[in-house]
């Protein structure tokens, strides 16, 4: 049966050859960045047990790691490797290969549809092929080892070709590859914290909560400002909607809580063009294209981000209130 914690393996798996071979380059604090990483990947599921069975040490010795993390990602800065082949190769690579360098790509989000759609009916030998429990991850997961083969078929090129191609990307990203882990579980912390509540207790004191523009400005302001908080207009959403939008917008003022939640999270999308937290949005293509000004990508959306909210705020105000 595949489980979500073979994927954490096998991510562990890689952090970890990428931590062995930035060492074997001399690349000391990435090789400590990502040797932690992959341990932390690779440890998780022995952590939660003994967490369970009382011993917390293996949980601070974790804990301990992030920190350590944290210390080392401002030594980490992008350093160059050894190209397999020079720019005319790889031109002249892709122009032969044509069409056919998207079917890797496309494999992916297709695997993961069948594996959620179909994956509770596949079994061998009358045993379950996928655990049941985050099924869609465990299909992403089952994706991109199906898209690195089929890459490697596709390129006519080894699979360690790929793997090292991955460790070179991984690299150039650095430590904004783990902003997406970070927000998530940021996201959890506001809400399991409270925060909405004491967004709710705020609103009731400073705003004039009989003015319905009012409070719907707080609402959209507030999707944006957490939103470039925490790189996440999914993770903003149910702090705002609790603290404002619930108890002010819908039930003392009728909103429709369709046109609100709609809008609302695009309000959110703004405030993800505008903020670096957004890594895999703003930082990593930066870092991928070798910008020479990190914030590139956030510089050059930034107007459009702000007329986009301009207009969402006044559409909102037209038909969320009909």
């Amino acid at each position: 049966m595949l489980r979500i914690e073979y994927a954490y393996w096998l991510i562990a798996a890689f952090l970890l050859y990428t931590g062995w071979r930035n060492l074997r380059e001399r690349h000391g604090w990435h090789a400590a960045f990502w040797l932690v990483l992959g341990a932390l990947f690779g440890s998780g599921d022995y952590v939660l047990a003994q967490q369970a069975a009382g011993n917390m040490l293996p949980a601070q010795l974790a804990g301990t790691g992030v920190i350590v993390l944290a210390l080392l990602a401002p030594k980490l800065h992008r350093h160059a490797h050894a190209e397999s082949s020079s720019a005319a190769q790889r031109l002249h690579s892709a122009i032969q290969l044509g069409h056919k360098l998207f079917v890797p790509a496309l494999l992916i989000p297709l695997v993961t549809l069948l594996v959620a759609l179909f994956g509770a009916h596949m079994s061998i030998a009358g045993h379950g092929l996928f655990a049941t429990p985050q099924m869609t991850l465990t299909g992403l997961a089952l994706a991109c080892v199906v898209a690195l083969f089929a890459a490697a078929r596709v390129a006519r090129t080894p699979l360690n070709d790929g793997v090292a191609e991955g460790r070179r990307l991984l690299d150039a990203i650095g430590w904004a590859a783990l902003l997406p882990l970070l927000l998530a579980a940021l996201g959890e912390v506001f809400t399991q914290s409270g925060v909405g509540t004491a967004i709710s207790a705020l609103a009731g004191t400073f705003l004039p909560t009989g003015s319905s523009f009012a409070c719907l400005l707080a609402f959209a302001l507030g999707m944006v400002l957490f939103t470039v908080i925490m790189g996440n207009a999914f993770a903003a959403f149910p702090v705002m909607m609790a603290g404002i939008g619930l108890p002010l917008l819908i039930q003392q003022h009728g909103a429709h809580p369709a046109i609100l939640g709609s809008m609302g999270m695009l309000c959110g999308y703004c405030g993800t063009l505008l903020t670096p937290m957004a890594a895999d949005f703003n930082l990593v293509p930066a870092a991928l294209l070798e910008l020479r000004n990190p914030y590139g990508v956030i510089r050059a959306q930034a107007w459009s981000a702000l007329w986009i909210l301009a207009v969402t705020i006044a559409m909102m105000w037209l038909l969320v209130f009909r």
